[in-house]
């Protein structure tokens, strides 16, 4: 296998996430419903805000990735829900169903184009560092759900 295919599977088991770390599935399985919108000790964003936050920006990152005239959300306004939580439980499902989603879009992305190759309607970006931004966003806003739940006494 040479060193771009190596680079290629590990960006897939980095965007997928787990081995070091817990994926978003992992954080958000077995939430109760009613700890969705909540928001302990005056923290800033609910888990519905975090969930929809990796949502956007995935979202944007893969449009930004593969469409040349993709115009981004208003930062930081466009990227954070005001809701802090879902309208009901169809919404919250087809948000994770868009993240997933998403995320296979990339994958398949990732896998079709030249990961090192300057994106042409970007200023420097390739398809290497926008998969790295993604991982790194979506593993920090995980935790960031998974001290929302400890702190509500809702994580293992």
């Amino acid at each position: 296998m040479d060193t771009k295919e190596t680079t290629i599977e590990e960006l897939i088991k980095l965007l997928k996430g787990g081995g070091a770390h817990a994926t978003l599935k992992d954080a958000l399985a077995d939430l109760p419903e009613n700890l969705r919108s909540a928001k302990p000790y005056n923290l800033p964003y609910s888990i519905w805000q975090l969930l929809e936050h990796i949502r956007i920006a995935q979202w944007d990152m893969l449009e930004f990735c593969r469409d040349a005239n993709h115009k981004s959300p208003k930062w930081p306004d466009d990227y954070w829900v005001k809701e802090t939580g879902p309208a009901d439980e169809r919404i919250w499902k087809n948000s994770i169903k868009q993240i997933e989603h998403d995320l296979e879009d990339f994958i398949e992305l990732i896998k079709k184009q030249d990961i090192y190759k300057k994106i042409p309607h970007g200023d420097g970006q390739t398809i290497l560092r926008e998969a790295l931004q993604m991982a790194d966003h979506t593993s920090y806003h995980t935790s960031e759900i998974i001290i929302i739940r400890r702190l509500l006494n809702a994580w293992k």
